[in-house]
């Protein structure tokens, strides 16, 4: 709401804000576009790729503004990025395939990287895609990979025994289920000497080593400006889709002490954002 407080909105008066919350359960997706379409609302700001997807299976006409869509036009929201068409605009994170750069970064961390694990959640249909570039950069750079299914917050910690057991030299998590139960996967990490990186800074304060990828605070408040152009007469389709201009990059030290790892200087000044 503070990006739209800043461009002048007032919650109750100027705009009405319309939460639902389907706590990542894929089911509750489709149910809840469905009740946003029915109440008749203006614009619907959708975060995830499955909730622009419901949102436009539940309607063609309204207005649609994806905040974090993985790949907009390859999942058929859009005609294209510079010209979406249809009633649906806003942000896509697949500007380019980041697997390989953040392979590239944990092997300055593990020189002796060998075994990859990636760690999805199989009910995300948009994972799909983003797991099968971290198999072919991985196997590129002569990296053996497995694929984790963990399809419930309970499976987290058991994926993690497995993890270690195996003699997985590192980790990628990947998946919005994961990114809510933040503190469960990196508490597990941690206590299992397990490294791990994401696409999303907001999980490595809690035990992951590094992330690199999109500024997902800035995503809100740039979505906020659809939001706003939209509700003064601008039609989603005429609108750009945007892609990433920055790729954040933020490195937990504390965690990389715990984990015995030394994390070279020069990864560390390029950091955005180092914790200590």
């Amino acid at each position: 709401m503070k990006a739209l407080s800043d461009l002048g909105y007032v919650d109750g008066k100027t705009v009405f804000l319309e939460h639902r919350f389907p706590a990542e359960r894929p089911e509750l997706f489709r149910q809840l576009a469905r009740e946003l379409v029915e109440s008749k609302v203006d614009v619907i700001i959708a975060v995830a790729g499955i909730a622009g997807k419901e949102a436009r299976q539940a309607s063609s006409t309204i207005p649609i503004v994806l905040v974090a869509d993985p790949d907009p036009v390859g999942n058929g929201l859009a005609y294209s990025l510079a010209h979406p068409g249809g009633n649906v605009t806003g942000l896509s994170l697949m500007a380019v395939d980041l697997s390989g750069k953040r392979l590239g970064l944990l092997r300055e961390i593990v020189p002796n990287l060998s075994h990859f694990a990636i760690v999805v959640d199989p009910r995300d249909v948009f994972s799909a895609r983003i797991r099968a570039g971290y198999e072919n950069s991985a196997k590129a750079q002569g990296i053996r990979t497995q694929v984790v299914d963990v399809a419930s917050p309970d499976d987290i910690e058991p994926a993690f025994v497995a993890i270690a057991r195996d003699g997985f030299e590192g980790a990628v998590v990947i998946g919005p289920m994961l990114l809510n139960d933040r503190i469960r996967v990196g508490s597990s990490a941690l206590a299992h000497k397990v490294p791990v990186f994401a696409g999303v800074s907001e999980m490595v304060p809690h035990g992951l080593v590094f992330s690199y990828g999109p500024d997902i605070p800035d995503y809100f408040r740039r979505a906020a400006g659809y939001v706003d152009k939209i509700l003064k007469g601008a039609k989603p389709g005429d609108l750009p889709i945007e892609q990433p201009t920055h790729f954040k990059l933020v490195v937990n030290l504390k965690a990389a002490k715990i984990l015995e790892l030394t994390v070279p200087n020069s990864l560390l000044v390029n950091a955005d954002e180092v914790i200590e």
